[in-house]
């Protein structure tokens, strides 16, 4: 399941997530999440906005701040996946032809 399936789940609600961080925290609006996770202000706009998924750096950021877990961080947001798969093509060095071709 990639980033895309998860934004387009019925179950995937990255306000609540985000809702929750503020009320735990006990912040006042999006803007003092963003100061708190150290994040410009686009970025948890774009996260509300089902623009951009709240990736893994983002929820270690979370964690670090909220002492939540990651698991928990993630059923917040209506997460559920068990495994995550990442793409073979995810991590490979470039060929010689790939190269040449983007030059």
């Amino acid at each position: 399941m990639t980033n895309q399936n998860l934004v387009t789940q019925e179950s995937y609600n990255p306000n609540h997530l985000l809702d929750s961080l503020i009320k735990k925290l006990q912040l006042k609006n999006d803007a003092a999440l963003c100061r708190a996770l150290e994040v410009a202000p686009p970025v948890i706009s774009k996260i509300r906005h089902r623009r951009l998924p709240v990736g893994a750096s983002m929820l270690i950021r979370m964690h670090e701040v909220s002492t939540m877990s990651v698991r928990e961080l993630r059923d917040l947001m209506g997460d559920r996946r068990t495994k995550y798969r990442i793409s073979d093509v995810q991590g490979k060095p470039k060929s010689a032809e790939e190269t040449q071709a983007a030059k």
